[in-house]
């Protein structure tokens, strides 16, 4: 299997250097760029797997640059940030982030997450193949397509994986907590908010009034659950 494909954009060169040298370390191909431009430029002619974007550049602004590269491709984005304030990380996994590193980090930290991100390339068993179908949604894991009436729904890779997650198992309620170990894939220390502001990116997306969600549901005072769909007569879920 080829190595992963990572961009660093830092407009640090201690910390591009830094990262550069430890992830080519552990097999990754890397790339990186210290502003805005120069990374949108180096982002069309590498095709990265993953970005690891600082907020604050130059020339950018961290979260909208995350929004522009997922638009194209639906990259795996590592928000890097001297900001601690978790509005901030909020804001960054409203925008699309699949996680959050705050500076100063370990490098066996950022090696943790980068993989945990990674891994949500690997090929789908046979057992995730099949497709989820309720009603007029449908989740298609082989090609992890979401659609709604037959209309194509815009997810994330996070996204994907959580509401993918959660429809495979409906009615279960799941605690904020097992929710980030099964979709995160590691034990996430921080704010559990995180996972309301992806559940809340979803429903936007799934829902047809967000003040009274139908399909993920909220359980108060432990978690979700994702609710599969009354049928109407000659319905069937597949």
């Amino acid at each position: 299997m080829a190595p992963a494909k990572i961009l660093v954009v830092d407009d640090d060169p201690a910390i591009r250097t830094l990262i550069h040298r430890f992830l080519s370390k552990q097999n990754y191909q890397l790339e990186s760029a210290e502003d805005g431009k120069t990374a949108l430029a180096v982002f069309e002619q590498f095709n990265p797997d993953l970005v690891i974007l600082d907020v604050n550049l130059p020339d950018a602004i961290g979260y909208n640059l995350c929004q522009e590269m997922q638009s194209r491709t639906g990259v795996f984005v590592l928000m890097l940030t001297s900001r601690s304030d978790e509005a901030d990380k909020i804001r960054g996994f409203s925008q699309g982030a699949d996680d959050y590193l705050t500076k100063p980090f370990s490098l066996g930290e950022l090696e943790v997450r980068v993989g945990a991100i990674l891994k949500r390339q690997r090929p789908v068993t046979a057992a995730e193949q099949q497709c989820l179908t309720f009603s007029s949604l449908a989740i298609d894991p082989v090609r992890r397509e979401v659609t709604l009436n037959g209309d194509m729904v815009p997810l994330t890779a996070l996204e994907f994986d959580l509401l993918h997650f959660l429809a495979s198992h409906p009615g279960r309620v799941w605690r904020r907590a097992e929710l980030i170990q099964k979709v995160w894939d590691y034990e996430y220390v921080g704010d559990q908010r995180v996972v309301d502001v992806h559940i809340g990116q979803i429903r936007k997306k799934i829902e047809i009034d967000t003040s009274q969600p139908a399909l993920i549901q909220t359980v108060r005072g432990v978690g979700y659950k994702f609710e599969a769909p009354q049928f109407e007569k000659g319905e069937s879920a597949t």
